[in-house]
């Protein structure tokens, strides 16, 4: 069960209601509007509701596109529900990181991949109180240096280049551990069914 894994389920399935009554009900909202009120639901349905990849700042409503290589992704599933109250409310996470702008993100093209750039503060919290997700990351980074936490946990990730190279790790996992492989896309799939249905009208 992914409840509470910090993949943004619940965000995604709001932003995807909106833009699907948008169309079944012809209501014609303009993105920014969609956007507006998807951010009242939630503060990452902005972003679901963008039409591709996005650097995201505010809360996670002021977007900019964004083209990022293609890639493949191993996410692995703790056995635990992280509780995300718990994690914004401990007195030990970090609350004076440096704002990480669009222009750093920018200058840190000699990263081999986007998602060595930065880091989570969640993650450490999480991984004190839950240690089951401080050895699913440490696991995970014997094959990627850069995996991390989702969000507020509790799942943990790492990118890589080919379905081939992911699809290995997963089949390396340790009896008990979960997880799965997906692909990155650039663009929200029910966006490109609407406009395919769009073109056959």
């Amino acid at each position: 069960m992914l409840f509470r894994s910090g993949l943004g389920g619940g965000s995604s399935d709001a932003a995807t209601a909106l833009m699907a009554l948008n169309t079944l009900w012809k209501l014609s909202l303009s993105a920014q509007e969609l956007a507006d009120l998807g951010l009242e639901l939630g503060a990452d349905v902005p972003f679901f509701l963008h039409r591709c990849n996005a650097f995201a700042r505010g809360v996670g409503e002021q977007l900019t596109s964004l083209d990022l290589p293609a890639a493949w992704y191993v996410v692995l599933v703790p056995p635990i529900v992280v509780p995300t109250a718990s994690i914004f409310t401990d007195r030990d996470l970090t609350r004076d990181s440096k704002s990480v702008t669009i222009e750093s993100f920018s200058a840190a093209s000699g990263y081999e991949s986007p998602a060595e750039f930065g880091r989570n503060d969640l993650e450490a919290v999480a991984c004190r109180l839950h240690p089951a997700i401080q050895a699913h990351v440490e696991w995970l980074k014997a094959f990627n240096k850069a995996a991390r936490m989702t969000g507020s946990g509790s799942c943990v990730f790492a990118e890589f280049v080919t379905e081939a190279q992911a699809r290995a790790v997963i089949a390396s996992m340790p009896a008990g551990m979960r997880g799965f492989v997906v692909r990155g896309l650039d663009k929200h799939p029910l966006q490109v069914a609407m406009q395919q249905d769009v073109l056959e009208e």
